[in-house]
Formats: C-alpha cells, sequence, structure tokens
C-alpha cells in the first residue's frame, strides 16, 4: 500500500511539472473590467481574442470616446459617431486607462488595464485592414425649409 501512494505521488508531482511548461502560456496584453449596469447593457465593450484591440458594438450611435490615464490626462480624446469601433490598444501607455463611451444622455464608463506593451505591426508583414468605422458620419442638415 505504501509503494502504491509513494508512486502515485510522484505520477502526479511528475505529471503537473511538465503539464505547465513556461512556452505555453502567454501574458495577456490588456484587461478589462467591464461596466455591470444595467443602463450600459447595449454597448458591448471587450477585448478581441488577443486582447490587444479594444471592441466597441451598439444598437445606437457612439458619439464619443475618451480615456483618462493613470496620470489623471486624456489619452484619447475623439468622436467615433458610429454603431461599432475597434481601438488598437498599442496607442495607450502601459496602465490603467478609464473609458467613457458617450450614447447621448448615457456615458458608459469601464476600465483596461494595459499590462505590457503591445508591439506595433509591421506594416510590410500585416494585410491591408479595413477603416474601423462602419458607417459613414451623416451630416444633419441645418436649413430652414419653407
Amino acid at each position: 500500500m505504501v509503494f502504491f501512494l509513494e508512486t502515485l505521488t510522484r505520477f502526479l508531482l511528475f505529471g503537473l511539472l511538465f503539464s505547465a511548461s513556461p512556452g505555453q502560456a502567454q501574458e495577456d496584453y490588456a484587461r478589462i473590467d467591464k461596466n455591470r449596469n444595467v443602463q450600459a447593457k447595449d454597448l458591448y465593450h471587450d477585448l478581441n481574442k488577443t486582447k490587444d484591440t479594444l471592441i466597441l458594438k451598439s444598437n445606437k450611435k457612439i458619439s464619443y470616446l475618451y480615456s483618462i490615464n493613470k496620470d489623471y490626462s486624456r489619452e484619447l480624446d475623439f468622436y467615433i459617431d458610429t454603431t461599432s469601433y475597434q481601438l488598437p490598444l498599442n496607442k495607450l501607455s502601459k496602465g490603467k486607462h478609464v473609458f467613457v463611451a458617450v450614447q447621448s444622455p448615457l456615458r458608459i464608463v469601464f476600465v483596461v488595464h494595459v499590462l505590457r506593451d503591445i508591439p506595433l505591426e509591421d506594416p510590410k508583414k500585416s494585410p491591408t485592414r479595413k477603416p474601423v468605422a462602419i458607417r459613414p458620419t451623416e451630416i444633419a442638415s441645418t436649413e430652414n425649409k419653407r
């Protein structure tokens, strides 16, 4: 019985040591803390599979997006004016970024932690990407028709 337990223990230790090889695990580039509020349910906000791009989708127009970094300054600040947007995170510095997506009158707040530097793509190796915005910006007419 003792021989059986020693053999079993050695087998389990051997299995544990070689199952977690360091070459298999890759540290994520970023982590997201989603907004769990019921009012934010219409805005899909998540990272892609490789965790190097923020994906925003909604059935309502996303007007504006900005982020505040760990130094309390705005690192990103721009109009989106579309229902779907992808933001490459290699444009952000390492650290915590508080994002605000504006869908008037709502302000949806969530956090993205950039954990390590994200390499820039080599333009020679990467395929040509389509534009990020899906719908073109529509300009409202301000003329008075009589």
